[in-house]
């Protein structure tokens, strides 16, 4: 049984990753691992951690994540698939990156959102990071919402 790291970030091309991503475990009855990265802590000027109203929002927001999360994994459980679900914060590329050799996966799946030229040219773009490091096959699902 392979291991297949589906990339989730709860965007509309979400609902068609969870589609790709059940195809290909259909087919040899893969384990699919729902990975969300969370963004790093933001820095701070000082060494204190930054105000308590910041740090109750990222609690709060990273709190929802999780619970969308779980209930795609336990969807994909109700339907027979062997799910998990990881929560992680950090550089969203170089966790996919890192989970994905951790696991020794077989692919990953991941969405593109079909960001602007200038978009790209000031944040970069997930999906290419990951296509050019990966080490395994990538499945670059498009955003046809």
């Amino acid at each position: 049984m392979s291991k297949i790291v589906v990339a989730v970030d709860f965007s509309d091309v979400t609902p068609a990753l969870l589609n790709t991503a059940r195809r290909i475990a259909r087919q040899g009855q893969d384990a699919l691992y729902l990975l969300h990265v969370e963004a790093p802590d933001p820095d701070f000027v000082g060494y204190n951690p930054g105000p308590q109203h910041v740090r109750d929002n990222m609690a709060r927001s990273i709190q929802g994540h999780h619970a969308l999360a779980l209930q795609l994994r336990d969807d994909l459980l109700a339907e027979g698939f062997e799910a998990h679900c990881l929560l992680i914060q950090g550089v969203t590329h170089e966790k996919i990156l890192e989970e994905a050799a951790r696991l020794d996966a077989a692919f990953i799946v991941l969405g593109r959102h079909g960001h602007g030229a200038l978009y790209h040219l000031l944040m970069g773009s997930v999906s290419e990071a990951v296509l050019r490091l990966a080490k395994q096959p990538v499945i670059l699902v498009p955003n046809c919402a």
